[in-house]
């Protein structure tokens, strides 16, 4: 179905607001000023008249000083013959021009002034009609008309932009149409589920009939439910696409405002334009803003919040409801919802929007290349493969950072290395090349590595090794990945759990056994295989002492729509138990990594050896290692030569600093500023970093090992390795989440994200 074909336009009945723009204002509010100010300088270049009285006019007028004059109304303008010194305030003014208020007991002013004209001082009489003062009455007015306009401005800036003064009451929903491009169902991939089920809301609304042959109805309300980036609010645009209906879309937080009733008074005008234009569909986003849990969190509920969740309750299913009006509703915090919000009647139907599965993804992946150049080399399904637990909009960014850095390089099509590099970095962060590490620091991230590489391939249950590297990424000394067979998006064995515990820990019992100490590098690794056990014993029922039952319930926070109250449903001595039976599996599985490790320590060197000699190895190489095979020739002067490099002029670029600052406080006139020196060292170091990359990446594929210039290099925020040492994460892609649901994918993963 095609949504560029729309039915009959909805009748707004002049509701929707035009929207003002900001520069018409300020036009406006411009020329006030400039007339303001052109008023003087209209008059600048005029001489000024001055005021006198009778008695002074008199008397110039017996001394024969008076030149003309000129009757305006009841006001006489004149000139003198002589300039006439007049005391304004405490100074004293020559006047030549003056003007003067006639008396109304005066009638006779002309003839008296007649009488003083002579051949030898004539006196110049005129007369003009009487003039509207515009200038001033402009000036008078204008401030009071201003005062008004910018408090009606205000007015309407908290509005949010209406139209009409004080309509706080009146809906924010847009209609969705018009001459923008929309979106349709073959946009949309990965949510094949939630496509059918919206589209037969689509149907029902062209073809009512068909349906009501059968005695159904329509449903009043459809909730998209699923964790955010799922592609809920695309789904509802595709809807609007797709629909031959009116469609209006609003936000959940466009109801809550600062005043109380405004949100009831505006579900009551949203529903009174839908029954309108009947039949329609209307989008609520963010539904948890408005329909929160009533009577929830410390101090008792939300006023204004609950009004408006009653208004809308009362509308979707109350005494007065409309067949023709459909809500269609989005969230990703369904828990916090009220019941009488879910149930039959108002929501119909709940449209669960999930992770996508390898076939998801790879519809995604599809969709969001149709624009992007796409190299023959890119494998769509390795990529999905790589990416389990990612949303569509996490592939969607993938996509778009894959086609910068192929731009970056100046590559003609976006290539496979491009994309994993993309990947990479949106998982883990961007690489840190830059970052200078001791000899030390990289024989140990590189044991830590290869324990985890080596371990995960012993184990029989973990998943498939697909690359490890020591070169820092984000918050991680190095990275191990691990792709999994399949999806495992409803079991998980324990076996499978196990094995990832011992591919886990294989990285601490690697630095134990070679360098004979333990280093900081696993916090991470020992955070998530305590969660996973933890998980093991008190959620999955995973532990033979006790049992099939679930310890811990009421963990929620309160805050976000729970009750206050915590109950412990486990006494102190079953605490006890749980924390023996999660030191034991930890411990098991620590024996075991070790027992790998030992059965394979000449595979540990060597594997180790391979990740200082090239920094990064596949999984081929991995296991050509372990067969005792030898790995195909690298060019080990030019990689070194490469990161020696780097590390030189990072050192140089210290080196500068350091000095400019030095001679900054010396006080050397003339010599280059420190701050000047510092950018400049930078640039240089920077610029020699990319020649060194130049110099080493091939177009298709990116030599890791060469030490090639960071693509997108920098700190990720709030990445700071706290303990100053790499900071390893589980080496495993699938332990990042494995202490999830049991229908969840534990992930395959590695690192934070």
């Amino acid at each position: 179905m095609n949504g560029n074909g729309r039915g009959r336009r909805p009748d707004s009945g002049g509701r929707p607001p035009q929207p003002r723009s900001m520069r018409t204002m300020a036009f406006w509010i411009l020329m006030l000023i400039l007339i303001f100010v052109a008023v003087p300088l209209i008059n600048y270049n005029k001489e000024r008249e001055y005021k006198v009285d009778y008695t002074r006019f008199m008397d110039q007028l017996e001394a024969n000083n008076i030149a003309r004059v000129i009757f305006d109304g009841q006001r006489l303008h004149g000139v003198f013959r002589r300039s006439v010194s007049i005391t304004e305030g405490t100074e004293a003014v020559d006047v030549q021009r003056f003007y003067m208020n006639i008396p109304y007991a005066l009638p006779d002013l002309p003839e008296q002034i007649r009488s003083h004209s002579t051949d030898e001082h004539p006196i110049l009489i005129d007369t003009e009609e009487p003039r509207f003062n515009w200038w001033g009455t402009l000036a008078y007015w204008a401030p009071i008309l201003l005062l008004v306009f910018l408090w009606f401005f205000f007015i309407r800036q908290m509005q949010g932009g209406s139209n009409r003064a004080f309509s706080f009451g009146k809906s924010r929903a847009k209609l969705v149409g018009g001459d923008k491009p929309m979106v349709t169902f073959e946009d949309v991939a990965g949510a094949e589920e939630a496509k059918i089920e919206l589209a037969e809301i689509v149907e029902f609304l062209s073809d009512p009939k068909k349906f009501k042959r059968m005695g159904a109805r329509i449903p009043r309300g459809c909730l998209l439910v699923g964790p955010p980036g799922t592609g809920k609010t695309l789904l509802g645009k595709a809807v609007a696409g797709e629909a031959r209906v009116p469609f209006f879309s609003m936000s959940g937080s466009d109801f809550v405002e600062m005043f109380v009733g405004v949100g009831a008074s505006r579900v009551r005008d949203l529903f009174e334009q839908g029954k309108k234009n009947a039949p329609c569909i209307i989008f609520v986003d963010e539904l948890d803003a408005v329909g929160r849990h009533r009577g929830a969190g410390l101090g008792g509920g939300h006023d204004e919040r609950e009004q408006t969740l009653n208004q809308l309750l009362v509308e979707m299913d109350g005494f007065d409801t409309s067949d023709g009006v459909i809500i269609l509703a989005a969230t990703n915090r369904p828990d916090v919802l009220d019941p009488a919000l879910l149930r039959p009647g108002r929501f119909d139907r709940q449209i669960v929007v999930d992770m996508p599965d390898l076939k998801g993804r790879e519809g995604i992946l599809k969709v969001h290349m149709r624009k992007v150049p796409i190299a023959d080399d890119v494998d769509l399904n390795m990529l999905a493969r790589s990416t389990p637990g990612l949303s569509g909009a996490d592939l969607a960014n993938i996509v778009n950072e894959g086609a910068l850095l192929a731009a970056r390089r100046n590559h003609d099509r976006v290539y496979m290395i491009d994309f994993e590099d993309a990947k990479d970095k949106v998982m883990l962060g961007p690489e840190r090349k830059s970052r200078v590490m001791k000899e030390d620091t990289r024989r140990k991230t590189a044991y830590h590595e290869a324990g985890h590489a080596i371990v995960g391939i012993v184990a029989p249950q973990a998943d498939t090794l697909h690359k490890v590297t020591i070169v820092s990424r984000g918050r991680a000394g190095g990275v191990t990945y691990f792709l999994p067979e399949e999806d495992r998006l409803y079991y998980v064995d324990r076996e499978y759990i196990l094995d990832k515990m011992t591919m886990a820990l294989g990285g601490r019992v690697a630095e134990e056994l070679i360098l004979g100490k333990i280093s900081s590098g696993a916090q991470d690794d020992i955070r998530k295989v305590t969660d996973m056990a933890r998980a093991m014993i008190t959620r999955f029922g995973m532990s033979d002492k006790l049992g099939p039952i679930a310890y811990g319930e009421n963990e929620e926070t309160i805050f976000l729509g729970r009750s206050i109250a915590h109950t412990q449903n486990f006494s102190e001595r079953t605490a006890q138990m749980i924390d023996d039976e999660v030191r034991e599996v930890v411990d098991e599985c620590l024996e075991r990594a070790r027992k790998i490790l030992a059965d394979h320590m000449d595979v540990l060197h060597r594997v180790a050896d391979a990740l200082m000699e090239r920094e990064t190895l596949s999984g081929d190489d991995v296991q050509i290692l372990m067969r005792g095979e030898e790995l195909p020739p690298f060019d080990r002067e030019a990689a070194e030569a490469a990161r020696r490099k780097v590390e030189e002029k990072g050192a140089t670029m210290a080196e500068r600093i350091d000095a400019a600052l030095a001679e900054d406080r010396n006080g050397d006139a003339g010599e280059t500023p420190a701050g000047a020196a510092a950018p400049e060292a930078a640039d240089e170091a920077g610029a020699d970093t990319a020649a060194a990359g130049a110099e080493t990446r091939d177009p298709r594929r990116a030599a890791d090992a060469a030490g090639a210039t960071d693509d997108g290099a920098g700190e990720t925020p709030g990445a700071a390795d706290a303990a100053g040492e790499t900071d390893d994460d589980t080496g495993s892609p699938g332990a990042a989440d494995a202490d999830g649901e049991p229908g969840e994918d534990p992930g395959t993963r590695s690192g934070e994200r």
